[in-house]
């Protein structure tokens, strides 16, 4: 039996799928597309990132997860009997400082084999946030973060001169780092290798 004539409407219909198929290079159906794709994808390869530091702090949910854990430790702080309110919301805005001027500005190189051939080995992790490039989004919460976490610490502690003074030093040495005029700079030769 002869089949029946296809309408205007589903010849049209054939043609965009058929030039949508074309499109994604798959001639025989979705699976043999899926596989015609995938012969075109980088297999076996986690990430196209020549230097992943680069963009680990843009990552999903990467800013809530460290809001996430700020929070945590200033809870386990504050579960500990002896700890007045003070004393936790300053040791939460230390350890945090401690933290951060470790992972971002003492530890240097990256814990990935880069092709970048060694250009990373001699960069903080903040040198190399961003490609370098200043002022960006991540770079902006990282900086603003220790200094939101400086003032409730100061008001919590009601500017008690001890409590201020450990406070203002721990924000100081994560900031300082941070300023764009001491991209690369090693001050006294400290962390240069």
């Amino acid at each position: 039996t002869a089949a029946a004539p296809r309408s205007a409407a589903g010849n049209r219909r054939r043609a965009g799928w058929e030039r949508r198929a074309r499109q994604r290079g798959d001639r025989f159906g979705a699976a043999e597309g899926r596989r015609a794709q995938a012969s075109k994808m980088n297999v076996g390869v986690a990430h196209s990132e020549v230097n992943p530091n680069t963009r680990v702090m843009n990552s999903r949910g990467m800013w809530l997860t460290y809001a996430l854990g700020v929070g945590m430790l200033h809870i386990v702080l504050l579960s500990i009997p002896f700890f007045s309110v003070p004393v936790a919301w300053t040791l939460t805005n230390v350890i945090h400082n401690l933290g951060m001027y470790v992972f971002l500005h003492a530890v240097k190189g990256t814990p990935f084999e880069t092709p970048d051939q060694g250009k990373a080995r001699l960069l903080t992790h903040w040198e190399q946030l961003d490609y370098g490039v200043q002022f960006t989004s991540s770079r902006k919460f990282f900086t603003i973060s220790p200094i939101i976490l400086y003032f409730l610490a100061s008001f919590y502690t009601k500017y008690d001169p001890a409590h201020f003074i450990l406070n203002t030093a721990s924000l100081l040495s994560v900031l300082i780092p941070k300023l764009p005029q001491l991209h690369g700079v090693r001050i006294f030769g400290i962390n240069k290798y």
